[in-house]
């Protein structure tokens, strides 16, 4: 019986997430949820408009989080793609995507673990999972796919 309301009750906080996403507990320096970022231009290629320009590709596009959070990407997709942060000095004051190509040829290989200090996803292959990175500081982290960042595949995570 003890199984039964454990799974039961595992199930009902999941479906309380916020943003409507995939969150577990633990993970964060400051014993944080676990978001998961579903990366899928297939089936969310359509552009939609955010406070920071058009996005696609990423669900959810902008999402809420908390420091002491952790943040990871799951490529859902039947391609390659990455989830790369915009360098600050590429956008307008973080406020808003870059119009031009803001990624170097390093956005395709894995790198960082903290969300303020630059992180790649690297090449994430169909069904892969990126590195868990660390939110350690409140503010707007805008990011990309390297690869299809003209879909336009950009999102936004938010810390407070």
């Amino acid at each position: 019986m003890n199984r039964l309301y454990a799974a039961t009750l595992a199930v009902a906080l999941a479906s309380c997430t916020p943003n409507g996403i995939g969150s577990t507990g633990g993970g964060g320096t400051g014993g944080g949820v676990l978001h998961t970022i579903d990366i899928n231009l297939t089936v969310y290629g359509n552009a939609t408009n955010t406070p920071y320009g058009q996005g696609a590709g990423f669900k959810p596009l902008v999402i809420n989080v908390n420091v002491g959070d952790t943040v990871a990407f799951k490529n859902a997709d039947s391609f390659a793609h990455t989830a790369t942060l915009i360098p600050p000095g590429k956008t307008t004051n973080e406020t808003q995507f870059p119009s031009q190509y803001p990624f170097s040829g390093s956005a395709l290989s894995q790198s960082g673990t903290t969300l303020s200090a630059g992180w790649s996803s690297g090449e994430l292959q169909a069904s892969s999972t990126s590195q868990t990175i660390t939110v350690d500081k409140a503010g707007t982290y805008l990011y990309g796919c390297a690869i299809h960042y003209g879909a336009p595949m950009r999102g936004a995570i938010v810390a407070q």
